[in-house]
């Protein structure tokens, strides 16, 4: 008889340089399973799978994005502009994200989320932070749809906390947001999760706590058991 077993948790590693975005982050997490909080560079992360802010066109010029390609080589600017051609006509929306492989052995992918269309934009009074974050962890459901169990863990930093201006206690508030609908449900389409964020947290940069999203019955992604 074959037994098939669980897939195991994914391993989150929330890491940043900004003090403030860390100790915001360590409030909105309280009591997560699964997510580690670190103050460093995600340069030092062990992780599957690394994710890095970027803008629509996959251009790995400013902010982390040109410290992941120093890092990995401007081979990795190639794989995510083709990934974003091949399979988004050439500009990835906020709200999408894509996973490439990084060749390198830590991490072994990387996975490209824009929180803004250009380079540089204030998306301070924006959902982006929680779009971006939500679709990079719908990327980890499609790579380990597609090769199950490839990505065990995945680091990210404070979406939109540098270039994009978003306040550490947003952003954290955001990012949990994101998290939670990982949590919860896999969309196959981009444009469901977009609807589904935005159609429910209006409200949210005025909150003063993060909140959990209620996916619902229109939606047309598949609740996680």
């Amino acid at each position: 008889m074959t037994v098939k077993h669980a897939p195991k948790p994914l391993r989150v590693v929330l890491t940043d340089l900004n003090t403030d975005v860390v100790a915001a982050w360590r409030t909105a997490f309280a009591g997560t399973p699964g997510v580690e909080i670190r103050t460093g560079s995600i340069l030092d992360v062990d992780a599957d799978a690394w994710v890095t802010p970027t803008n629509s066109r996959g251009l790995m010029n400013g902010g982390l994005d040109a410290v992941i390609k120093r890092h990995l080589g401007a081979g990795i600017q190639l794989r995510v502009q083709r990934a974003i051609r091949d399979g988004h006509g050439g500009e990835l929306k906020v709200g999408s994200a894509v996973c490439v492989p990084s060749g390198a052995a830590v991490p072994r992918f990387l996975i490209s989320t824009p929180t803004m269309r250009t380079s540089t934009q204030d998306v301070s009074q924006t959902l982006n932070v929680a779009l971006a974050c939500a679709a990079a962890f719908q990327a980890v459901h499609r790579q380990n749809a597609a090769t199950p169990g490839s990505i065990a863990s995945v680091a990210l930093v404070g979406l939109g906390a540098q270039t994009g201006q978003v306040p550490a206690r947003v952003c954290a508030n955001l990012m949990w947001t994101g998290h939670s609908l990982f949590e919860d449900h896999e969309f196959t389409d981009a444009d469901d999760l977009r609807a589904t964020v935005t159609g429910q947290l209006d409200d949210l940069l005025a909150a003063d706590r993060p909140h959990r999203l209620t996916v619902p019955a229109t939606a047309r992604g598949t609740r996680r058991r």
